[in-house]
């Protein structure tokens, strides 16, 4: 008979309760547990989780705002930023003054009021300009367009020279260049008779100009001809929201081909300006001369201020700007045709159609051009000329204003921004101010949804600058909006002495498509007719 167990004995474990085959019970029902269950039901499980950490996350960031109740797992409304409806954004507009969509990784905010916009476009603290996602990649993650602070005024202290009087004035006569031929372009076309949809052209003619006003004579006429064809790249690639990647052969992919042929063309002439402008008696003709000479100007006034030969504060001290590299200058030049190409041509595309469908406002902009330009219609355009054309100025701003070419500014949102006492939109957001509801506000702009010139004239319009964000406001405002308005006032107005057009319109003319900016969906069907000897 074997002796009792001690109480010692009695109170150890013994090794088959806590160990199976050395491993521990609770690991190993753990693995008995993997082992049981298929790698399907693990991977559905974790698929579970993380659709429903996805909704938590959406929810959570919404709050109280207007936006749908949840969201399509993981990709959101990603196709409906892929091909963006008018429609859509205006009902999301109008849905509350906060609304929110998300889209992948990322959260979206949109400020639909007047008084949001303002305070998004003036928060460069919280907020920092991001246009879209793909449009980093695009104009380099170094562009000036996403500086912040003093390192953003600086730099644009650098650009001021490239848009003054003087400047714009020697730039006309290159434009009135690629008018004559653009405008002798649209007659050969129409000479069959039948109307063609004219977008396309309107594209190319604001392509054209901008890299005349630009680069002058040192951008090769094949150079401005590939830009011209492949620039469609870039704006096709401009969606609200892309896939996080760029993937080959693929929108953003070929976007960022004509990216890099655009900024290395630029690169290029801004080298050959340098070289140009060193020369003896160079006179400044482009915007590369202009800040190239500025640069050459403030380097010469900081020699003889150091050699005591001047005082630095003395009257005709030119502004004191730094050397810019050609890389700084290629990558500005090209923010410059990102920003102006697209809305230009937008703008252009609604004029043209707006005044064929408006003969009364087409017959003002002609008696005034008779009027100002003394019976002459060959009279050279100046910028004096341009001052004493209100209502064709006026008929500008109204085409900005109904058909406004940038609808929203994305942001991405730096640190959390309390855009409302009771809402405050989380770091690393994207927040939207979006530009059309103050422009089309009918307590600012009677009537808002017809397009009438003299509103500007006749009525308070011109007061109304909280609502004029056509161009923007505070730190990142648009540059070249004297510009803009002078180019499309001066395009108008030789078109209406030596042209005539006539709009055929088709049910999807009065339509709105969103490509990057807003166009008639039907691409504005025209033809065109010699009035003057001039294009005939």
């Amino acid at each position: 008979m074997e002796a009792p167990a001690s109480s010692a004995e009695f109170n150890t474990p013994a090794p088959a309760e806590t160990n199976i085959n050395g491993v521990p019970i609770a690991s190993a029902a753990i693995n008995n547990l993997l082992q049981g269950a298929s790698v399907w039901s693990v991977a559905l499980t974790l698929l579970a989780a993380c659709v429903v950490y996805d909704q938590v996350m959406y929810i959570w960031r919404k709050g109280k705002i207007a936006g749908p109740m949840f969201k399509i797992p993981f990709m959101g409304p990603f196709l409906e930023s892929v091909y963006p409806k008018f429609e859509s954004y205006h009902a999301k507009w109008y849905s509350g003054p906060l609304s929110c969509v998300s889209v992948f990784h990322k959260f979206v905010v949109i400020a639909s009021t007047r008084d949001l916009a303002r305070k998004c476009l003036n928060s460069p603290s919280y907020l920092r300009p991001c246009v879209v996602d793909i449009a980093i990649k695009l104009l380099r993650p170094t562009n000036f367009v996403f500086l912040d602070g003093k390192r953003h005024s600086d730099f644009r202290k650098g650009l001021n020279g490239l848009f003054t009087r003087r400047a714009m004035e020697s730039y006309l006569p290159g434009q009135e260049a690629i008018y004559d031929r653009y405008f002798k372009r649209w007659v050969e076309l129409s000479k069959s008779g039948k109307a063609q949809p004219f977008m396309p052209e309107f594209r190319d003619i604001n392509v054209a100009l901008s890299c005349m006003t630009f680069c002058g004579n040192y951008i090769s006429a094949d150079a401005v001809a590939n830009i011209t064809e492949n620039y469609v790249n870039i704006t096709a690639a401009l969606d609200l929201v892309n896939f996080p990647i760029i993937i080959p052969f693929t929108r953003t992919w070929y976007g960022k081909k004509s990216a890099d042929f655009v900024l290395a063309t630029f690169e290029t002439c801004a080298q050959q300006a340098k070289d140009a402008m060193a020369l003896p008696d160079a006179v400044p003709m482009c915007i590369l001369d202009f800040w190239v000479k500025s640069m050459m100007d403030a380097k010469e006034w900081g020699r003889k201020v150091e050699a005591g030969e001047v005082d630095a504060k003395a009257p005709g001290a030119p502004a004191i700007i730094r050397d810019f590299t050609n890389k700084e200058i290629s990558e500005a030049l090209f923010a410059f045709l990102f920003a102006s190409q697209d809305a230009t041509s937008s703008a252009t595309t609604w004029m043209f159609q707006l005044l064929a469908d408006r003969p009364d406002v087409l017959a003002k902009v002609r008696e005034e051009q008779m009027t100002v330009r003394e019976g002459d219609i060959f009279k050279p355009t100046t910028m004096d000329l341009l001052d004493n054309m209100p209502y064709t100025r006026a008929m500008v701003k109204e085409t900005l204003r109904y058909r406004p070419p940038v609808l929203m500014v994305p942001y991405e949102v730096k640190k959390d921004f309390p855009v409302t006492d009771s809402y405050t939109v989380p770091k690393g957001s994207m927040v939207v101010p979006t530009l059309y509801p103050a422009l089309h506000d009918p307590e600012v702009y009677p009537d808002p949804d017809n397009w009438k010139p003299e509103r500007w004239i006749e009525g308070d319009a011109e007061k109304q600058l909280k609502n004029w964000l056509v161009f923007g406001t505070g730190p990142h405002y648009c540059l070249g909006q004297h510009y803009a308005i002078c180019n499309l006032m001066f395009m108008a107005a030789k078109a209406a002495m030596h042209l005539d057009w006539t709009h055929y319109p088709t049910p999807d003319s009065e339509k709105i498509k969103v490509f990057a900016t807003i166009f008639p969906e039907d691409d504005c069907h025209l033809v065109f007719t010699p009035r003057t000897e001039l294009f005939a």
